[in-house]
């Protein structure tokens, strides 16, 4: 098959767990014989990268605007994919919705992936929300296939939108990581640190966390890993918090082998996202093996199983769990091993790969468009 991939920030991932997804994935099907490209923005690619394991990467830009960076850079990648010769498109995130006639305009079949529920997102307005809900309900009638990743997402689109969507989560293996660059620069040891990943967007609640941690006793740093281009008021929240308890480590954006230092290095892992479905950062955590906590809701239910500790910010529910953890760390030992069982057994890259081709296979041998 000739694959393109549209509507990430592009591969080498150094943004999210889109792009994660996007360079996993390419990966895979690259190695088993199909022919990908990665759209990717002019702002987030490596210079001079033209492939990448495997994948062919499409450089094009984007307007560097909250509200239409996403759908500017689709819109040229759907231009450009319509000169180029492709069997069938993988577009992710619903927000591209409105643009699936251009490339059913030239006879392809289209797989969305609609992501998350994102006019939940606090950063939107009431323009913003209105506008993805009539991308969810666009999604529903015009792709040729529509894909969640959580079994909650499912649901919603079956109740909302009456369209039967199939459920394919993201992966969660990831290799050991090499060396200590990423610790030695942040002067922390091994095990002595506890982990927070994430966009640093309210949903996310990275505030809420560096919040928590000086009522926790003990001199164990908190590194938050993590930042957002359009969230300039929250990140300066943060900073003012950790500003205050030294212990707060503020580590940036990290990607690549010294994000997977960070995690599998660390004593446990904290997941506080509110909105989405299956988080990769959740995920790839519990693949390392660590003690994971999370945020009490169903998508973060659904990932963690019994294989996590479950909190709310109630009532310093998250200052109790992590004082209590840090006391008695030997309690907590077992549910590292269940995550990262649970991980083999439902969240492995290769699974996903396989799913994804046999949904793309499906469209290509489907009778063509009109």
């Amino acid at each position: 098959m000739r694959v393109a991939l549209l509507g990430t920030r592009g591969i080498p991932a150094r943004y999210g767990g889109f792009e994660t997804f996007a360079e996993e994935l390419a990966a895979r099907l690259a190695a088993a014989g199909h022919e990908v490209t990665v759209y990717t923005r002019a702002h987030a690619a490596a210079p001079g990268v033209a492939a990448y394991r495997g994948a062919r990467v499409r450089t094009l830009p984007a307007l560097r605007v909250k509200a239409l960076e996403t759908l500017s850079h689709t819109l040229l990648s759907c231009l450009d994919v319509s000169r180029r010769r492709f069997d069938v498109v993988l577009l992710c995130n619903a927000a591209n919705a409105p643009l699936l006639p251009l490339l059913h305009a030239r006879g392809l079949r289209v797989a969305l992936n609609v992501d998350g529920l994102e006019r939940k997102r606090r950063k939107w307005g009431r323009l913003g929300r209105a506008y993805y809900r009539v991308c969810e309900r666009l999604s529903a009638r015009w792709a040729d296939a529509v894909v969640t990743d959580a079994a909650v997402i499912q649901r919603y689109y079956r109740r909302a939108w009456r369209r039967a969507s199939v459920m394919i989560p993201y992966g969660g293996d990831l290799p050991h990581p090499e060396g200590d660059s990423a610790l030695r620069r942040l002067g922390l040891a091994p095990e002595g640190y506890l982990l927070y990943v994430s966009r640093f967007e309210p949903e996310n609640n990275p505030d809420r966390v560096a919040a928590a941690y000086p009522a926790v006793p003990g001199d164990v740093p908190l590194v938050l890993v993590g930042g957002a281009p359009y969230a300039r008021a929250l990140v300066r929240r943060v900073r003012q918090l950790a500003s205050e308890d030294p212990r707060v480590v503020l580590a940036g954006p990290v990607y690549g082998d010294e994000y997977r230092q960070l995690l599998f290095h660390a004593r446990a892992y904290i997941h506080a996202t509110e909105v989405g479905g299956t988080h990769p950062a959740l995920v790839e955590a519990m693949g390392a093996g660590r003690v994971v906590f999370f945020l009490d809701n169903m998508p973060n239910r659904e990932v963690a199983g019994g294989a996590g500790v479950p909190f709310t910010f109630a009532d310093g529910g998250l200052t109790a769990a992590l004082s209590e953890f840090l006391a008695a760390p030997r309690r907590f030992e077992r549910l590292g091993a269940a995550a990262q069982a649970r991980v083999a057994e439902r969240y492995r890259w290769d699974d996903v790969a396989s799913a994804y081709e046999r949904v793309l296979e499906g469209l290509c041998s489907a009778s063509p468009r009109a």
